[in-house]
């Protein structure tokens, strides 16, 4: 309610306040592919159910201001409020919203030993475990007609990888990505009995949550689903 005040540490101020706030100093990201897939890859993309989430991934552009006020407060209609559904995930991504939960730990005894064994290369730097989305892009190019079922695999992998990380599951440092999504790829056919719509959706909300703070200065996740 405008006028309302709210006391943050012994200082008081009013709602109108912190939303200015937020929205002066919140920003948002996306990393778009950067281009449509290699149809030698169409196959494994469509086991995992990432093919329409590819076809679509290289072409979206943000509007801040927008995503700062959506983030605030959610959009109302006349019959009540309007929320981001497993059905608008599904509609418009093309994920796979049924079937097991995406679960796993970030702890891991050699991050950089899972990479090198299912990739083929190691980053010359894991910070904390995460690995630079740039790096995947210069590794891993777009195989030929001539390349092994290894290679195309592994740049599926890949580019898979930067899919998650740089537009469906951003996270705030923009440009980093945890590898434990690659042991949830390692079966193809495994991968797409996994709801992947699911864990995106959630990421979202959380983000949206964690957006609302005072001094919350990024916000991460799928803001292109936000957007639409």
């Amino acid at each position: 309610m405008a006028g309302e005040l709210i006391c943050l540490d012994t200082k008081y101020i009013s709602v109108d306040q912190m939303t200015m706030s937020v929205d002066r100093m919140l920003q948002c990201y996306i990393r778009n592919m950067s281009g449509p897939p290699s149809p030698l890859i169409e196959n494994y993309l469509r086991e995992v159910g990432f093919w329409h989430m590819a076809k679509i991934g290289w072409g979206c552009k943000l509007d801040p201001k927008l995503i700062r006020a959506l983030a605030r407060r959610p959009a109302q209609n006349v019959r009540g409020e309007c929320t981001i559904t497993l059905e608008d995930v599904q509609l418009q991504l093309g994920l796979p919203v049924d079937g097991y939960a995406v679960t796993g730990s970030v702890q891991f005894a050699d991050w950089g030993a899972v990479c090198y064994e299912l990739l083929g290369a190691i980053s010359y730097n894991i910070n904390r475990g995460q690995i630079e989305m740039g790096w995947l892009q210069d590794t891993f190019l777009e195989p030929d007609n001539d390349s092994t079922e290894l290679e195309r695999i592994r740049y599926a992998w890949a580019y898979i990888l930067e899919m998650i990380g740089g537009y469906l599951m951003s996270d705030l440092s923009q440009n980093r990505l945890h590898p434990r999504w690659l042991l949830k790829l390692v079966d193809f056919r495994a991968a797409g009995e996994l709801s992947w719509g699911s864990i995106v959706l959630t990421t979202l909300y959380r983000e949206m949550c964690g957006a609302t703070r005072l001094k919350k200065s990024k916000i991460g996740g799928c803001l292109s689903l936000l957007q639409s």
